[in-house]
């Protein structure tokens, strides 16, 4: 993928140009892209449709080392299945919105986490915060939010609720709330979905769908 300006943007204002630039942008010339939903069809060329990233060249692996069950997991009919989600628009641009696992789906729609987190960060009394699926009888799963507040401030579930319906649709709003002390990292500093995704589901004493 390449992130570039075309001539045909050059009408577009500094905001809009710096927005285009921060997509992945367009296929690089001798490889095929394309966004798939989990059944094979394309996703509509709108830019808000989700589905997963992939990838087809000769510049694709050819399977990994000794893992014969992990590559006919990722390389498919001759494509690289990416595992990020991503939306694509009219003029071919893909935008990267997550990852596969972190996917929430929801009443048949998918949320992406970061999208949510995206929100809650804009909120001046959290520090951190991270989303993940949690089970909802009516709609199979809905966000969850992990949060860590700043120093000597306060805020009460429905607080946090309420600020992400304002902001987001509200299939897409925090549906339940955890505060912390802090999230588990790695030790570059990348969030740990995967324990918070279990230390959920066993305070629950069920198998998530993600343990991965």
């Amino acid at each position: 993928m390449i992130s570039l300006i075309r001539s045909e943007f050059d009408d577009l204002s500094e905001k809009e140009k710096y927005r285009m630039k921060a997509k992945a942008g367009y296929p690089i010339i001798g490889s095929e892209v394309r966004v798939i939903h989990d059944n094979g069809e394309e996703v509509a060329h709108d830019g808000v449709d989700i589905g997963e990233l992939i990838v087809r060249s000769h510049g694709v692996m050819l399977g990994y080392w000794k893992n014969e069950e992990a590559t006919s997991q990722t390389l498919r009919n001759g494509w690289l299945h990416t595992g990020d989600m991503a939306t694509i628009d009219e003029n071919g641009n893909v935008d990267i919105v997550d990852r596969k696992k972190d996917i929430i789906i929801s009443g048949g729609e998918n949320i992406s986490s970061i999208e949510v987190e995206g929100v809650l960060y804009e909120h001046p009394e959290i520090l951190e915060a991270a989303v993940i699926a949690v089970p909802h009888e009516k709609w199979g799963e809905t966000p969850h939010a992990f949060i860590v507040l700043k120093t000597g401030v306060e805020l009460t579930e429905d607080d946090i609720k309420a600020f992400t319906r304002e902001k987001l649709a509200h299939f897409k709003s925090v549906t339940s709330v955890s505060f912390v002390d802090e999230l588990p990292k790695t030790a570059s500093g990348k969030i740990q979905k995967i324990h918070l995704r279990n230390d959920y589901w066993e305070s629950k004493g069920k198998t998530g769908r993600f343990v991965n």
